[in-house]
C-alpha cells in the first residue's frame, strides 16, 4: 500500500472522536465511541429500527475483554445510573438471558447484572453512584461471551429522572445531549453520491470515477465488500465477460478475491483489494463507518442524504445532483418515497408461472454463517440454557455452516431484523453447545472449537425498488433481447424456502434452507431496471433493482450486482456530461452507453478468477 493510500485511509477515519454530551442533570455516554472498546464489537446493522449502533460481545462463549472509556463530569453528585440494553435470546428462552454484563465505574463494579431485562431495548437500571467532578472511568465488562449489548449509559443527578423509552423522543434526547447540530455539515461537493459499499455500490463509485466525475462513497462498515466481504463471507457467484458486452465484468474479476467458497477464513476476501482499488481513485471521497439515515427531497429528487458516523454519532450531509442506492434494503429510495416491492408477487400481478396464486410475505431469508476448526486438545463449550432445544434427531451434525443457515423467511427482512440476525447466532450456539456437552457421539466434536461466526448476517432479500421497467421470470426464459440490455444475469432463478425436514421439528422457527433452481440462458438486465421510476436523479445497483421476487432469484449474486453497479456508474457519467437524468440516458444516450459497456472501466489484463466463475448449466453444488 502506498503512502498516499495510507494517508487518505487516516483522513476517512479520523472523524470517530469520543461521543458523549449532558443535558441537564445527565451525562449521557454512547457506547460505540468508547474509547477502547476491548473485544467488543460496533454492530450498525439496526440503527434505522432501535435508533443507535451499539457495542456487542461476540465472543463465541468466551468472555472478551473490558471496554473502556474515560469521561469528564461537569459536577459532582449522587446520580442513578442506567444502561440501554437488552435480553436478546427474551423471544425463545423467557427470562433466561445469554448477553450479562457488569458496568463498573471508577473500579467498582455496579450491583445490577445487565443484559437480563426483557427482549426489547429497554434502559436498565445499574444502580447509583457517588461521582466527583472531573475524570471518571467507565468500564464495560463481559460475563458470558454471548453478545451481550450495550447501546449508551445515562448517569442522572436527578432522582426522579426516567430516560426516553419512545423512539423519537430518545433521537430528540441525545442529539441535544451530543450538541448535534440541526443542519449537518458538508462533506463537500459531487457529481455522484453511492450509499452502500457492497459489490455493485464499490463498483459504481469505481466505473463513474474512472469516467472523470467525483463521487462520494459512504459504507456503514470499516470494510467494503459486503456479502463478499471477510464480516460475511460469501463467494462472488455469477458469470462475467459474457455477450453482448464481454468487457463487463473485468471490474468485479480486478478487485474481487483469488479465492472463492462461503465461511472460509477472512483473508480469503481480500476487503484491502477493494479498499485499494477504491483510495487509489482520485475521484472517489470514501466515507467508512457511515450510514445514511435522512434524506432531503425538492419535488421528485433527493437533494441532499445526512449520514451519521457509527461510532462518534457526527453526522455529515452529502449533495449532489445524482444518487445511487446500493444499500441492497433500497433504503435512501424508501426514504425519498421512491415506489417499492417486498415479498412475493401474487401470479394476476405478472403472470409468472413461478409466483404464488396471492401475495405473500415470504422472502429469502438471511445467513449466519459459521466454522469450527480442530486442536490438538479438548475445545470446551458452555452447555447453555437458555437456547434453543435438541436432540439427537434434530441436531445438526456438522463442523461448520454456509448458506443453508438461512432464517427469517416469515418475517420481515428490515423491521424484525435483528431478531432474525439474533436467531440465527442462537441456534448456531444452541446446536454447536448439544454436540458438544449432550449429542451420543460428542467425542468426534470434543476437539472441534468454534472458531468464527458471523454476526453481520448475510442478506438475500428485501424492498426492490420499481424501475420504468419490472424484469420478471418470462423475460428470463424466453431470453428477451431488451434494447437497453446491460449486464447479463446467469445465475440460475434460485429460490428459497424453508427446509422441510427441518420444519419437521421447528415449525415456524426453521433455521435452515433448501434452494428450488430453474436453469436459465444469460439475459442481459435491461438498464431501465437500474433507476427509479419516480425518484428521478435516483440510481440502483444490487439486489434492490427492479425486479420480481422470482427475477431477484438470479439476478442477486455478486458478481452480477458488480456489474449492474459499472454499468450505474457509466450511466452516471453519462448523465454529469450532458446534463440530463438517468431516464434521458434511455431515452436519448443509449448508444452513447452502449459504447461504453463495449469498453467497460475495469482492467481487462488480468486473469479471471475460473475457480468461482459459476452459474448457468455450471451450476452444481455451490451456492449463494
Amino acid at each position: 500500500m502506498t503512502m498516499k493510500t495510507s494517508l487518505n485511509i487516516i483522513c476517512f477515519f479520523s472523524l470517530c472522536v469520543f461521543s458523549f454530551g449532558s443535558i441537564g442533570g445527565q451525562v449521557v455516554i454512547e457506547a460505540e465511541s468508547f474509547e477502547n472498546k476491548g473485544g467488543w464489537v460496533v454492530d450498525p446493522q439496526f440503527i434505522d429500527q432501535m435508533g443507535s449502533p451499539f457495542l456487542m460481545a461476540h465472543g463465541l462463549g468466551i468472555p472478551v475483554a473490558d471496554a473502556s472509556t474515560k469521561v469528564a463530569f461537569p459536577n459532582a453528585g449522587h446520580y442513578n445510573v442506567f444502561v440501554r440494553t437488552r435480553n436478546w435470546a427474551g423471544y425463545w428462552s423467557g427470562n433466561e438471558a445469554p448477553g450479562k454484563f457488569n458496568l463498573i465505574i471508577n473500579g467498582v463494579t455496579m450491583p445490577e447484572v445487565l443484559g437480563t431485562g426483557t427482549p426489547e431495548w429497554k434502559w436498565q437500571r445499574a444502580g447509583s453512584v457517588v461521582i466527583q467532578k472531573g475524570l471518571v472511568s467507565v468500564v464495560l465488562h463481559d460475563l458470558t461471551g454471548f453478545n451481550g449489548r450495550c447501546d449508551a449509559i445515562i448517569f442522572s443527578d436527578d432522582p426522579g429522572f426516567q430516560p426516553p423509552g419512545d423512539l423519537n423522543k430518545l433521537r430528540l434526547f441525545r442529539r441535544k445531549a451530543l450538541a448535534l447540530p440541526l443542519t449537518a455539515p458538508s462533506a463537500g461537493k459531487f457529481d455522484l453520491v453511492v450509499v452502500g459499499g457492497g459489490m455493485a455500490g464499490t463498483c459504481t463509485a469505481l466505473s463513474a470515477a474512472r469516467l472523470g466525475i467525483k463521487v462520494a462513497l459512504i459504507q456503514d462498515r470499516p470494510v467494503l465488500g459486503g456479502n463478499n466481504s471477510s464480516e460475511v463471507r460469501v463467494h462472488l457467484g455469477g458469470r462475467i465477460n459474457l455477450e453482448p458486452y464481454p468487457a463487463l465484468g473485468n471490474l468485479v474479476n480486478e478487485i474481487g478475491p483469488s479465492n472463492g467458497g462461503n465461511a472460509k477464513p477472512a483473508g480469503n476476501y481480500e476487503d484491502d483489494k477493494k479498499l485499494i482499488a477504491v483510495v487509489a481513485e482520485k475521484n472517489i471521497s470514501l466515507f467508512l463507518n457511515y450510514r445514511a439515515t435522512t434524506i432531503e427531497k425538492d419535488v421528485d429528487r433527493i437533494k441532499a442524504v445526512t449520514a451519521v458516523n457509527t461510532e462518534s454519532g457526527k453526522e455529515l450531509r452529502f449533495t449532489a445532483p445524482l444518487f445511487a442506492d446500493c444499500t441492497g434494503d433500497g433504503t435512501i429510495g424508501f426514504l425519498a418515497g421512491a415506489s417499492y416491492m417486498m415479498g412475493r408477487e401474487g401470479r394476476e400481478e405478472f403472470n409468472e408461472p413461478t409466483a404464488p396464486w396471492k401475495k405473500d410475505n415470504l422472502t429469502m431469508g438471511s445467513s449466519v454463517q459459521w466454522y469450527s476448526e480442530e486442536s490438538t486438545d479438548k475445545e470446551p463449550f458452555p452447555d447453555i440454557v437458555w437456547g434453543t432445544a435438541f436432540d439427537e434427531n434434530s441436531a445438526q451434525k456438522v463442523k461448520n455452516g454456509e448458506w443453508t443457515w438461512e432464517t427469517g423467511m416469515q418475517y420481515d427482512q428490515i423491521k424484525d431484523f435483528e431478531r432474525i440476525r439474533d436467531y440465527g447466532l442462537l441456534v448456531v450456539f444452541s446446536n454447536w453447545s448439544f454436540l458438544k456437552n449432550h449429542y451420543s457421539g460428542k467425542q468426534t466434536y470434543e476437539k472441534s472449537g468454534l472458531k468464527w461466526v458471523a454476526y453481520i448476517a448475510g442478506k438475500r432479500e428485501s424492498r426492490r425498488l420499481v424501475g420504468d421497467y419490472v424484469l420478471k421470470e418470462q423475460d428470463l426464459m424466453q431470453r428477451v433481447q431488451f434494447e437497453d440490455g446491460t449486464a447479463p444475469t446467469s445465475w440460475t432463478i434460485d429460490l428459497h424456502y424453508p427446509d422441510p425436514e427441518n420444519s419437521r421439528f421447528f415449525p415456524g422457527q426453521e433455521f435452515l434452507s433448501i434452494a428450488v433452481q430453474t436453469l436459465i440462458y444469460p439475459c442481459p438486465i435491461p438498464y431501465r431496471c437500474l433507476y427509479s421510476k419516480n425518484i428521478e436523479n435516483l440510481f440502483m445497483a444490487g439486489r434492490d433493482i427492479s425486479v420480481t421476487h422470482v427475477a431477484l432469484g438470479t439476478v442477486r449474486v455478486q458478481r452480477t450486482t458488480g456489474m449492474m453497479g459499472e454499468v450505474a456508474g457509466m450511466a452516471a457519467a453519462i448523465c454529469r456530461k450532458h446534463d440530463v437524468l438517468p431516464r434521458d440516458v434511455y431515452k436519448s444516450y443509449l448508444q452513447e452507453l452502449k459504447d461504453l459497456m463495449k469498453k467497460g472501466t475495469g482492467r481487462a489484463d488480468l486473469p479471471e478468477k475460473q475457480n468461482y466463475n459459476l452459474g448457468g448449466t455450471l451450476l452444481n453444488n455451490v451456492k449463494e
